[in-house]
């Protein structure tokens, strides 16, 4: 048991951290503690989870993708596009369309990245720029509205109302939500796939050596990044009912701190679902206990900012050594 908990070390303190946040706020802000806001909060959070996941599968590779906010945007527009160019489709198209279109600009990251040998975020800063910059050429920053009514219907899988008459509610985009993170699971602890991605993000030489395909691991990354990508571009749109260009411009910070805080190495070859959970949480909880305590939107910049160069700089700590070490000298 010790193993295996010693095995959730960043976790366990997360989720320590994320408990005493949770019992300050409900004290200092009684409308935290309430269903409503909970679920509230798994609504508002789903789309910024889809992408973690996502991400998490690029740090476990040794990758880093800060293009994929971007690239949902342009999902959104020409799957948009497309779908109304065909009479409006059905939820079964725009799956598949947004699925695809994410896959491919993934994909596209993965080829440039293995083709001319560049490291990661120097290929996905120049993706996440290219990607805007065509997006808001073609589209002259218009929103698309008039959408198909399947895509902007509301969609419940929980639904409560309270005495006071006050409604709580998840709706389809945290069903999507929970299928996602169950696939990237296992995807990355139950398939031979996973066990590769992971030895090619702690020692990419080592790992070529035993036989791992390098461009088939960047290609598996860079590709699921896509796909989640895609998806949480699909449920966006769900979310808001249009397209907007620049809605999701600027939140690609706050996702990687997110999994770099949930324990995912930037080194690569570290990094768990369950870790990533928490970390989405931890940053959605602070944000929304910050602004039901009126706090300036500003200071929640600065926390993430802090919150990164933390866990950048202990994540190669192992305080169970540290630990082991103090014991031995007394």
């Amino acid at each position: 048991m010790r193993n295996v908990l010693r095995g959730y070390t960043v976790e366990l303190r997360l989720a320590v951290v994320l408990a005493l946040i949770c019992i300050i706020l409900s004290f200092s802000a009684p409308q935290f503690a309430t269903l409503s806001n909970a679920t509230s909060l798994l609504n508002n959070s789903s789309v910024n989870l889809i992408w973690a996941v996502g991400l998490l599968v690029v740090l476990i590779a040794g990758g880093i993708d800060i293009s994929f906010a971007v690239a949902s945007s342009v999902v959104q527009y020409v799957a948009a596009t497309l779908l109304l160019s065909i009479g409006g489709g059905n939820w079964l198209l725009g799956f598949l369309f947004c699925g695809t279109l994410g896959i491919l600009l993934g994909l596209l990251n993965a080829w440039l990245i293995h083709g001319f040998r560049i490291i990661s975020i120097v290929v996905t800063i120049a993706t996440f720029n290219a990607f805007f910059g065509l997006l808001m050429y073609f589209s002259r920053g218009r929103n698309i509205y008039g959408l198909p009514d399947w895509w902007t219907a509301r969609i419940f899988i929980f639904e409560y109302q309270n005495a006071q008459g006050v409604w709580s509610e998840l709706t389809l985009a945290v069903g999507v939500m929970v299928a996602c993170v169950v696939a990237t699971w296992l995807l990355i602890q139950r398939s031979n796939i996973g066990r590769q991605l992971y030895a090619f993000g702690d020692n990419p030489e080592g790992a070529r050596r035993a036989g791992v395909n390098i461009a088939v691991m960047q290609g598996v990354a860079f590709g699921w990044m896509g796909l989640m990508a895609g998806i949480a571009g699909l449920m966006q749109v769900n979310i808001v009912k249009e397209v907007v260009p620049n809605a999701l411009y600027g939140r690609e910070l706050e996702v990687l701190a997110a999994v770099v805080l949930g324990g995912a190495r930037l080194g690569g070859g570290k990094g768990t679902i369950l870790g990533c959970i928490l970390g989405v949480m931890f940053v959605a909880i602070t944000q929304n206990g910050l602004n039901l305590l009126g706090v300036s939107p500003f200071a929640f910049q600065m926390i993430i900012g802090a919150a990164i160069l933390i866990a950048i700089s202990t994540s190669n700590i192992d305080l169970s050594q540290i630990l082991r070490r103090k014991e031995v000298r007394q």
